[in-house]
């Protein structure tokens, strides 16, 4: 029988104390646990640039479809050219150098139409004569001694290297239309030249690489041309069009904002974007360049002919740059005023504010007129009567701003209804240069009569 003392002591006994981990072993856990903390941060990271990097690509496949549309052609290509591997009697006709092909598609296939057949011609032309001229140095080489025929070899490469990389690709026509070619032009020579030294049949080298070359041009420009094409004359109209647009806008916006004394409009995006819209027509010159470059290499599709003046369009984007530039002047105004750093005396904006923003609505409407007749590739009836009616307003600002009497009596009211710190003279002064300023903003419009 168990007395209730010994029941006591057996429970007692069985109490158990909770094990506290030491200091030596928390040390020992702090890594593992900072670096498992670690470990969670990265892929956190890692999953938020996937996830911003596949919404970026989709806003870009949604803005413009075209560049996805590009992707699967550039695959309809490769996938046709592989044929030549795929297929023995193919492979067997071109021989080892297929791979050329495949390589060609890669290196020439562009967005537009116009850089493929850029791209294209310049390598047949330069691999067509690099491989003549390859071939004729090498048979003069033969027909000379064993010892001087690599000293041939290597001179004439040195200096035709020499003389088409160093010289002819500093030439500003030569780099804009045949850049690629003349890189085309050292690489097949090296490659022909050189290799036939060692190579025997150089006559069957040159006519493989020749074929398959041709055989990838000829797939890209029947893909790029068949399959949705992209033509850099039509992105060169559009492109001008939407310039001129928003130069219009920007005009308008811009004139009022600064009669207004820097007051935004109704400060919302679409006000912002108007009167912002200048910057796109300064910072799309390489762009307009290098469509202009391309549309010469197109040929006649849609409205424009082979011999479309291509050039025009340039002209006229660089007088747009030109009013955009006198846009970023007026802007710049508007910005220093709200800082109160150079203010234009009051009276005198009041004065000029009717004219100016007549103007500005005039040069808006000949702009958007001007837009709608390169859109449509007519001639406006239309445009006479605004170009003379923003004349008009040109005059009219003149006017006001040379007429002794009117600025006699702007200085003298400008006394009574206000103080100002100076002499008259300052006054005078501040006027002409007002005056100079308006005009170096606006001189642009006089030459207008030159776009009808």
């Amino acid at each position: 029988m168990i007395t209730k003392k010994e029941e006591t002591r057996e429970l007692e006994w069985r109490i158990t104390v909770t094990h506290k981990p030491s200091a030596q072993e928390d040390h020992n856990l702090e890594p593992r646990i900072a670096l498992w903390h670690q470990l969670i941060d990265l892929l956190s990271l890692n999953m938020r640039s996937s996830s911003r990097f596949m919404k970026n690509a989709w806003k870009l496949g949604v803005d413009d479809p075209r560049k996805f549309i590009h992707c699967i052609k550039v695959g309809l290509a490769l996938t046709l050219v592989s044929i030549f591997y795929y297929t023995r009697p193919l492979y067997q006709g071109v021989g080892g150098t297929a791979m050329w092909a495949i390589m060609t598609i890669v290196v020439i296939f562009e967005f537009t139409v116009g850089g493929t057949i850029y791209k294209g011609l310049n390598r047949v032309m330069a691999t067509l004569s690099a491989g003549m001229i390859a071939v004729g140095i090498h048979w003069l080489a033969s027909k000379s001694s064993e010892t001087s025929e690599h000293i041939i070899i290597g001179v004439s490469a040195f200096l035709l290297c020499i003389f088409s990389s160093n010289f002819v690709r500093f030439i500003p026509i030569v780099k804009a239309r045949f850049d690629y070619g003349i890189l085309i032009f050292i690489l097949t020579f090296n490659l022909v030249a050189v290799s036939g030294y060692r190579v025997d049949r150089l006559l069957e080298l040159a006519q493989q690489r020749m074929t398959t070359v041709f055989i990838g041009i000829s797939i890209c420009l029947l893909v790029c041309i068949l399959v949705r094409p992209v033509w850099a004359g039509e992105e060169l109209h559009l492109l001008t069009i939407k310039n001129m647009r928003k130069l219009a806008d920007s005009i308008e916006e811009s004139v009022a904002e600064y009669f207004r004394n820097g007051e935004k409009g109704d400060g919302n995006e679409t006000y912002v974007q108007n009167s912002r819209g200048y910057k796109c027509v300064l910072n799309s010159k390489a762009t307009e360049e290098s469509l202009a470059n391309l549309a010469r290499w197109e040929p006649m599709h849609g409205r424009f002919s082979y011999l479309h003046p291509w050039s025009q369009y340039l002209k006229v984007c660089t007088a747009m740059r030109y009013c955009a530039y006198c846009i970023e002047t007026l802007n710049d105004c508007i910005n220093s005023e709200n800082e109160n750093q150079q203010k234009a005396p009051e009276h005198l904006k009041k004065h000029l504010s009717n004219a100016c923003l007549r103007l500005g609505l005039e040069s808006s409407n000949v702009l958007k007129e001007l837009a709608n007749s390169i859109e449509s590739m007519k001639r406006s009836f239309s445009i006479e009567v605004l170009i003379a009616e923003m004349n008009d307003a040109v005059e009219e600002v003149q006017n006001i701003l040379s007429t002794p009497s009117t600025r006699r009596s702007r200085i003298e009211s400008s006394h009574s209804n206000h103080t100002i710190d100076g002499s008259n003279d300052s006054d005078h002064s501040g006027l002409i240069a007002q005056r100079n300023n308006i005009k170096n903003r606006w001189g642009w419009q006089m030459q207008s009569r030159t776009w009808q």
